[in-house]
């Protein structure tokens, strides 16, 4: 069987109409959704929309603008609560949950407009992802006691070494909102690995970045899944982003997958060309 380090691994179909990463076999998929759709009065805004990903995939979703893909997420986080159909979160339904129970049950995101506490400054904001690891005791709090500054430094560590990803440590003590744009992305990202996801869903994370952050950005995707172990599902309209690091590709078009394989397969469906790829290009 592959090795997760492999850029890419053999796909295999399952039942359903998904596709999951061979190494993946014979585990429960982390992440499903089933019939998934919303309405908003008399709008249908996603509709039947399935997914069910390995435990170490990094799948893509892609569409013209207003496609639905946002409202995706927002349904799976249950930032909204579906009209219809089922979110599984490793084997357990998310019916009902909040957004921090959902996000405690092992599912992040970032978001297309950034969400950084930009007063505070870069460690803090990864120290904000942590929170629900921290264990919190009045009186080692209250008096400083022993118990308070070995967690501080415990946590204080891990959060260097998340910066460490992106290679941003040089920032711990600056102002989050001093960054530049594309390190304020990058910041987002690691805020979210820091609640300790077993799916992260980053919306647009190469927005504002050059070609060559975009590049690294690519590198860093599949480094976070090997070290992590996690699966990704990003949205993204950069197609060399998607098509360079995606094993498969989930295609939405007026709230509905028109299409789903792999990135070769993406690019060569006609759909896909008339409805996305066609007016885009792929870069």
């Amino acid at each position: 069987m592959s090795s997760v380090n492999d850029k890419r691994d053999v796909l295999v179909q399952l039942e359903t109409p998904n596709l999951i990463p061979e190494r993946d076999l014979g585990q429960i998929p982390v992440l499903q959704a089933q019939h998934l759709g919303i309405d908003f009065g008399g709008l249908t805004a996603v509709d039947d929309f399935n997914i069910a990903m390995g435990r170490t995939e990094i799948s893509g979703l892609i569409g013209p603008n207003g496609a639905g893909k946002t409202t995706i997420f927002n349904l799976l986080t249950n930032v909204y609560r579906p009209t219809r159909g089922t979110v599984l979160l490793d084997g357990y339904d998310t019916a009902g949950k909040s957004v921090t129970e959902v996000n405690h049950m092992g599912i992040a995101r970032t978001f297309q407009n950034i969400r950084l506490f930009s007063q505070m400054t870069v460690e803090e904001n990864v120290l904000v992802g942590f929170g629900h690891s921290m264990k919190s005791n009045l009186l080692t709090d209250v008096f400083r006691l022993p118990g308070h500054w070995r967690q501080e430094a415990e946590f204080h560590d891990k959060a260097l070494e998340l910066l460490d990803i992106f290679d941003m440590r040089k920032y711990a003590d600056a102002k989050a909102g001093n960054l530049p744009y594309g390190a304020q992305r990058r910041l987002e990202i690691l805020r979210a690995l820091a609640t300790g996801p077993k799916v992260l869903l980053p919306d647009e994370p190469a927005a504002g970045m050059n070609p060559a952050e975009t590049e690294e950005l690519m590198e860093n995707i599949r480094r976070i899944r090997d070290e992590f172990r996690i699966a990704i599902l990003l949205i993204e309209h950069d197609m060399g982003l998607v098509m360079g690091v995606c094993e498969v590709v989930g295609v939405l078009d007026y709230g509905r997958i028109i299409a789903k394989g792999t990135p070769e397969e993406i690019q060569n469906d006609p759909k896909v060309i008339e409805a996305y790829l066609g007016k885009q290009g792929v870069n």
